[in-house]
């Protein structure tokens, strides 16, 4: 397949960061960051220096684009630097999965996505460890390396993979939600948590999985995935059915946006469950 010159260039940027970050692997002190929220979260030096390789890239080849990632070297905000909402905007994770990373579990990626009017019209999730890229953009499909990716055609069967967000703590609330509770509870459907949002959504988009619920995510964990699991077949919404974009990017700072990704013929079950056990 010959991709775009776009689409091509963010794939070997996000390749080139996630050498960076291979580089590091083990090898890295936990630290923590304040963003929107009082608690501390974790970061490392590497995410930095991954986010400035992917920042100083996108800046020199798209000068006119804004740019929104997940650090800053402060630790006290994120990079925000978004002169027009409803333009171009590059949306950066340089290390989804943080903790996986620190821990030495190999489940965490790269993420770069691109909004064009609050839309997800470009996404690279690459999957450090195993060496595996998802891209998509408009009307280019989906992809696993050079493999074209689809969402599941059927619905929910007995033998069907469920993606669920590791943190599922709920603001004024003492628990987690019941359809969680229900999910975790019972084996039809097999739920499995990785803790990479955006690995989770991206198996949706290969049909892996059927679903993927993510419920404290940030914007930049959704923004690349969600280019590739539209372009797969896939939906992305609100977890109350409304459409996860366009996204409002005006004086985002970091605020929690969270996602359900499904493929398309158990998107509606998978609401209703969400619905019916707040």
């Amino acid at each position: 397949m010959r991709f775009s010159e776009q689409l091509a260039y963010v794939m070997e940027l996000a390749r080139s960061a996630g050498g960076i970050v291979r580089s590091r692997y083990g090898k890295v002190e936990r630290l923590t960051k304040t963003h929107a929220a009082t608690t501390l979260e974790a970061v490392t030096d590497a995410d930095r220096e991954s986010q400035r390789h992917i920042v100083a890239a996108l800046r020199s080849r798209f000068p006119h684009d804004g740019l929104i990632g997940e650090e800053s070297d402060t630790g006290d905000s994120i990079t925000f630097d978004c002169h027009d909402p409803m333009g171009r905007n590059w949306v950066i994770d340089p290390i989804d999965g943080t903790n996986n990373f620190i821990a030495g579990h190999g489940a965490f990626a790269v993420c770069i996505g691109l909004l064009e009017a609050g839309r997800p019209t470009l996404g690279v999730v690459y999957d450090v460890t195993r060496d595996q890229l998802y891209a998509a953009a408009t009307g280019e499909g989906a992809w696993l390396n050079s493999q074209p990716i689809h969402a599941a055609g059927d619905g929910l069967n007995d033998a069907a993979l469920l993606m669920l967000t590791a943190n599922l703590i709920q603001k004024n609330k003492s628990g987690p939600p019941g359809w969680a509770v229900n999910w975790i509870g019972q084996t039809n459907w097999k739920v499995r948590m990785l803790g990479s949002a955006a690995l989770e959504a991206v198996a949706v988009a290969s049909a892996v999985a059927y679903g993927a619920v993510t419920l404290n995510g940030k914007l930049w964990d959704v923004a690349a995935p969600a280019a590739i699991v539209l372009e797969s077949g896939g939906v992305v919404t609100d977890l109350s059915g409304n459409p996860r974009f366009p996204f409002d990017l005006t004086a985002y700072n970091g605020a929690k946006v969270p996602f359900l990704a499904a493929a398309p013929n158990a998107h509606q079950r998978l609401l209703d469950d969400i619905r019916s056990n707040p």
